[in-house]
C-alpha cells in the first residue's frame, strides 16, 4: 500500500563492489608477502617490509573499502579515500555525472569515489536504450524493464537527485555541510611513509 504522505527516503548505501574485491585481493596479497618478508626475512628486510606494510595497508584500505555514499532522509555522506562529507539535503547545490559523479556544495566540489563512472556500461545502456527505441518509437509496450536506460552509477546519482529536490525544503535537512578528516588513514600512512624513508636514507 502506497504511502504518498511520506517522502522520507530510505537509508541506503552505495559501494563499489568492484573496488570492494580489489582491495580485498591486494590486502590479501600484502599480508602474504608482508608477514613471508617480516618472518623470514635477513638484515633490515623485516623492518622495510613492516615499514612498507604500514604505508600501504590505509592507501589500499582508503582507496578500495572506505569509499562508500550513503543517504538517508535528512543528508547525504560522502565517504573518500581521505575525508568524509556531511551535506544536509539543504546543502547539495547539485549532483552531476561527466568523467566522474560530484556532489557541488557552497561552491565546492565533492568526487563521489563510491560511485566510479563506468564508460563501457553508459555505452552498454546507451545501446539498449536506442534498441528499445527502434522496437518500440511509440512507447507503446515496456521493454525496457529488462534493459535499463542507464548505467548503476549514473542511476544512482539521479536516485540522489531527486532525493534531495524532494528533501532540500524539509527542516532536519537543513544545515551547513561538515568536512571530517580521516586521521586514521593520514596518521598510519605518514609514519609507514617517513619509517621508510629512514630505512632506505640510513641503509
Amino acid at each position: 500500500m502506497s504511502t504518498p504522505q511520506s517522502s522520507a527516503p530510505e537509508p541506503r548505501t552505495y559501494r563499489s563492489t568492484a573496488s570492494l574485491v580489489t582491495g580485498a585481493l591486494l590486502l590479501a596479497l600484502g599480508a602474504w608477502f608482508g608477514v613471508d618478508a617480516i618472518w623470514r626475512g635477513d638484515g633490515r628486510t623485516p623492518w622495510l617490509a613492516l615499514a612498507a606494510l604500514v604505508l600501504l595497508v590505509p592507501l589500499v584500505v582508503a582507496y578500495t573499502l572506505r569509499p562508500a555514499v550513503v543517504s538517508d532522509e535528512d543528508r547525504l555522506t560522502v565517504r573518500n579515500p581521505f575525508r568524509t562529507v556531511t551535506l544536509p539535503w539543504a546543502a547539495v547545490a547539485e549532483l552531476r555525472s561527466g568523467f566522474t559523479n560530484e556532489v557541488r556544495s557552497d561552491g565546492r566540489t565533492y568526487q563521489l569515489w563510491a560511485l566510479p563512472v563506468s564508460l563501457r556500461a553508459r555505452k552498454k545502456a546507451a545501446r539498449a536504450q536506442m534498441r528499445n527505441a527502434v522496437a518500440d518509437p511509440h512507447g507503446a509496450t515496456p521493454t525496457t524493464v529488462s534493459q535499463p536506460s542507464r548505467s548503476d552509477s549514473d542511476q544512482a546519482v539521479e536516485d540522489l537527485r531527486e532525493i534531495a529536490e524532494r528533501r532540500a525544503a524539509a527542516p532536519s535537512a537543513q544545515g551547513p555541510a561538515v568536512v571530517r578528516w580521516a586521521y586514521e588513514i593520514i596518521a598510519p600512512t605518514a609514519v609507514g611513509a617517513i619509517a621508510l624513508v629512514v630505512l632506505v636514507a640510513t641503509g
